[in-house]
């Protein structure tokens, strides 16, 4: 399910960067490292060109993909003996209602106070793609930070060796006129790098924990509030690390950097480390 696209100033910033940061790797540091009409240019423009598109692609997905809407039909059914697990309410233990939408919420889902919907297995509302990273666009939204990260990275590269080579193959006039192109690039990629991995440090970490950021949060407090009853706080969807990656990415490795989504279900139940146990409730 697509949504529609309302101008949105951080995007433009985002899609002016890819573009201004392409154009000075291939057409700048790639030229005048290798020459665009060399072998080893060709094959790194070529190389550059694929990541950058993959980037776009995904980016691309993730703004106009649908998180993941809460189905307004639906009902929690508390007999169904295959259903390990349904959060309630912190107080009352009521099933957990959204009072905004008038529905049910499912496990895992949230109400996003921006997009005034609640969203499947919500993870944060993005301001960098104007809409929410939840059950449906998680994976494109992960691989796009996977193909930006490579794409800055790459960058650094050749604008490092680009820079190495100049003082060999150009006269001093015609490297200032390339001054300014360096600095802005350099000013942008160093910071934008260090950002990006970070950020994808850490949807690893939640990748491999199968949580969410607001999972992560919420399990800070469950931990310590059953540390202080003396009981050992384990997250109910951590299924061990190769699964909880296979949830997300799926299970055939080919298609972990393509943005495929037949494997993740309908967001309304999610595989538990207490499946074919009994029945519980967790609070939410």
């Amino acid at each position: 399910m697509t949504r529609g696209f309302s101008f949105s100033l951080p995007v433009m910033v985002v899609v002016s960067a890819i573009a201004f940061v392409y154009f000075c790797t291939v057409f700048v540091f790639t030229d005048r490292w290798f020459g665009l009409m060399t072998s080893p240019g060709i094959m790194n423009a070529v190389a550059y060109t694929a990541v950058s598109v993959m980037c776009v692609l995904n980016y691309v997905f993730a703004i106009f993909m649908d998180p993941g809407r809460v189905p307004s039909t639906f009902l929690p059914d508390i007999e169904d003996s295959k259903v390990p697990i349904h959060e309630i309410k912190r107080k009352g233990g009521d099933l957990r209602y959204c009072q905004k939408c008038s529905h049910f919420k499912p496990p895992r889902a949230h109400h996003c106070r921006v997009c005034k919907i609640c969203v499947l297995r919500m993870d944060h509302h993005c301001t960098w793609i104007n809409n929410c990273v939840g059950h449906a666009n998680y994976k494109v939204f992960f691989i796009f930070v996977v193909y930006a990260v490579i794409a800055c990275i790459y960058s650094l590269v050749l604008l490092v060796g680009s820079l190495t080579n100049d003082s060999q193959n150009d006269k001093q006039q015609s490297a200032d006129s390339f001054r300014i192109l360096y600095v802005i690039s350099g000013l942008l990629l160093v910071p934008l790098s260090m950002a990006l991995s970070g950020l994808l440090g850490w949807h690893i970490y939640l990748i491999l924990q199968n949580k969410t950021t607001i999972e992560y949060h919420e399990g800070v407090r469950a931990t310590w509030l059953e540390e202080r009853a003396g009981n050992a706080y384990k997250h109910p969807y951590d299924l061990g690390a190769y699964d909880n990656l296979t949830t997300v990415l799926g299970s055939n490795i080919i298609c972990w950097i393509c943005p495929t989504s037949k494997h993740i279900g309908n967001g309304l139940r999610f595989r538990t480390a207490y499946d074919g146990l009994p029945v519980t409730s967790t609070s939410k």
